[in-house]
């Protein structure tokens, strides 16, 4: 346990990853872009640092998982970022969803540097990172991810190694691909049993029990009865997330059409200012699609 620990991005999720780690007894070196959300951490033992490049001095290891591919970009390529103040040996880790050619570049430029590269986007939300349940998918050199599965370990339950540089993008293209097009199916479901005059709670106790059960319904599902519609995971991540998933199939020659509607309903949603909320904020598109009051 003698390796110094690099964590950026301590939002919903990050927060959550990192404080297990930082519970486990690693030393930590966090950063932020806004330190108030880096608090908690720091309270419980994190050291603040004031740049990413900051953070790749202090450390062996460095953990990111920010917003948007721009944010990966300016983390590590740009001027205050990882790649300009790493050193040889260490080992980079990016859990932020992001563009599979953009790990596949961040790859290329650390392997210059002698430095190891791992994509590794997760799933599971902010109830996956609280209980450290999360989904693990990742990419890169096999050797690199077998150093860093103890940390993985750490923070989900599921976790597989899924192949080369990006590969682990790819899969939580394919993750979100079911998402989106399964919230759709999981609003609409109880906006009929709404309607229809059931006791919500009851339906997802049954539904979700059987063929139709998933994550969304049983999850996401009670917090829409509740009208908690806060973000476990943020819509415009989402829309960011779907974008990337069809600019990719593009490229592939795939026509996702599922896919493409869910995107616009999302898209949709921003429109009605919902950017900020849960991904479960769907709901409130289909409930002003019909014109009802709840």
């Amino acid at each position: 346990m003698n390796e110094k620990i690099g964590w950026i991005g301590t939002g919903v999720m990050g927060k959550s990853m990192c404080m297990h780690i930082l519970k486990a007894g690693y030393e930590i070196f966090v950063y932020n872009r806004t330190k108030e959300k880096a608090r908690e951490l720091i309270k419980a033992g994190a050291k603040w640092c004031s740049s990413p490049k900051e953070v790749a001095k202090q450390c062996d290891i460095i953990f990111t998982i920010v917003g948007f591919p721009q944010d990966v970009k300016e983390v590590y390529l740009g001027e205050n970022g990882i790649l300009g103040g790493i050193e040889k040996g260490s080992i980079i880790v990016d859990m932020t969803t992001s563009e599979p050619t953009l790990a596949q570049t961040i790859y290329e430029k650390a392997r210059k540097l002698a430095v190891s590269s791992i994509d590794a986007p997760v799933s599971g939300g902010d109830v996956g990172a609280r209980e450290a349940t999360l989904a693990i998918m990742a990419g890169g050199d096999n050797e690199t991810y077998d150093k860093i599965l103890p940390f993985f370990k750490l923070m989900g339950k599921n976790i597989a190694y899924m192949g080369k540089a990006g590969a682990g993008q790819h899969t939580k293209m394919s993750n979100q691909i079911l998402i989106a097009t399964t919230m759709i199916g999981v609003v609409e479901s109880l906006l009929y049993a709404y309607r229809a005059g059931n006791d919500l709670n009851e339906v997802i106790n049954v539904i979700g029990k059987g063929a139709a059960g998933c994550w969304s319904i049983n999850n996401l599902g009670p917090r829409i009865v509740d009208g908690n519609f806060d973000p476990g995971f943020y819509i415009k991540h989402f829309i960011k997330d779907m974008g990337i998933a069809l600019q990719e199939a593009k490229q592939m020659n795939l026509s996702l059409p599922g896919l493409a509607l869910a995107y616009q309903f999302y898209i949709s949603a921003t429109a009605m200012g919902l950017e900020n909320l849960g991904t479960q904020g769907l709901y409130k598109v289909f409930v002003k699609m019909n014109g009802i009051e709840i």
